[in-house]
């Protein structure tokens, strides 16, 4: 497949999408694109594309493929540029944006007919980001959405699954307004769900000073999501507002519902409600990746005396496991404190568990 791909945004995701085509189809011809010149610079250096672009007309003539790795509302001002600019006929334009119905409908209605649009969501990331934390199996057994619109040619949806062929992803095609309602359940509340929990905290700490020393345990993990990029969310809340608002009165139903539940000290729907929860949480798949980046998290328990980090760091750095972060959640003197160590995959955390068990006679359990 030899093709010219132009990317805009050398990001996490953009760089990764380039290191998995560059994998399959070494004779494609990548340029890179990016807002910041120093990051572009980066890309090429690391050879991640093989040559940058000024610009994003530059970059987008005679390219057979566009792949628009930004925020969504820098990849609408993107499509007005390139409505503007000398296109190949039949070139195929993708994003990789979080919500699909705004973007769909405007790439429709702004480029030439004569263009394709196909939407895209590669439900990968990692605790990394920018284009030096690209890795071309970022997206491996993730869900790759594609979002293209009814009647579109089904030979140019199977051309772009060629071209991703190396992100090794599982790929969905549904409608862009099927898209974000499905992520607006699954990702997108959650993170306000998480936010607010933080805040409820927040607040309460004036009274209760003990609260952030407490919630630095399971509190802190099941509020992860809150740590997310702020304007990143803010957008992705704006442009999937509709539906949002939909989710925010089943909320608020949902909320009340188990509020009745224990004002009246209803113990059978108590019992019942929690019981439904685990039954359908227990179901969910436990080695996929899904909408929100999974935490593949190995707990050790360690004696707290120096130089423990660095020893197991350093037995792990023998075995070449990479880590993403590295935390003690509770040492005291002369007693084992809890270390948690957060991997990028599933396979990174099993081979890390192995190696942990191999050198040291320290117990180690997953969370």
């Amino acid at each position: 497949m030899h093709k010219r791909i132009f990317i805009a945004g050398l990001g996490l995701i953009g760089g990764s999408i380039a290191l998995a085509i560059k994998k399959i189809h070494k004779d494609c011809l990548i340029i890179g694109y990016d807002i910041l010149p120093e990051q572009a610079e980066t890309a090429k250096r690391l050879g991640v594309v093989d040559k940058t672009a000024s610009s994003i007309e530059e970059g987008a003539k005679d390219a057979d493929f566009i792949f628009l790795s930004a925020p969504v509302e820098q990849s609408l001002k993107i499509i007005d540029r390139l409505a503007a600019a000398p296109l190949l006929e039949k070139v195929i334009i993708t994003d990789a944006g979080s919500t699909k119905r705004k973007i769909t409908e405007y790439a429709r209605k702004t480029l030439p007919k004569e263009t394709t649009f196909i939407g895209g969501h590669p439900m990968a990331g990692s605790h990394k980001s920018g284009v030096t934390a690209a890795k071309a199996h970022l997206f491996e057994n993730a869900f790759y959405i594609l979002t293209p619109e009814s009647g579109e040619n089904q030979e140019n949806i199977e051309l772009l699954k060629k071209l991703l062929e190396g992100t090794k992803a599982q790929f969905v095609e549904m409608q862009p307004e099927e898209h974000d309602r499905v992520t607006g359940v699954i990702s997108h509340f959650p993170h306000i769900v998480a936010a607010s929990l933080v805040h409820q905290a927040e607040y309460y700490e004036n009274d209760f000073p003990l609260i952030k020393p407490l919630a630095a345990g399971g509190f802190r993990d099941i509020t992860r999501i809150a740590s997310s990029n702020p304007a990143m969310w803010r957008d992705i809340l704006l442009q999937n507002r509709e539906y949002m608002m939909k989710l925010f009165e089943d909320w608020m139903a949902e909320m009340n519902r188990i509020k009745s539940y224990v004002e009246d000290e209803n113990e059978d729907e108590i019992y019942t409600y929690f019981e439904k929860a685990k039954a359908f949480r227990d179901g969910l798949p436990a080695k996929k990746e899904g909408a929100i980046p999974s935490f593949h998290d190995l707990y050790a328990d360690v004696p707290d005396y120096p130089g423990v980090i660095s020893e197991v760091t350093g037995y792990l750095a023998k075995e070449k496991i990479s880590i993403t972060n590295i935390r003690i959640i509770e040492t005291r003197e002369e007693i084992y404190g809890v270390l948690r160590i957060s991997f990028q995959t599933e396979k990174d955390r099993e081979k890390a568990k192995i190696c942990l068990e191999k050198y040291t006679d320290y117990e180690t359990f997953f969370g």
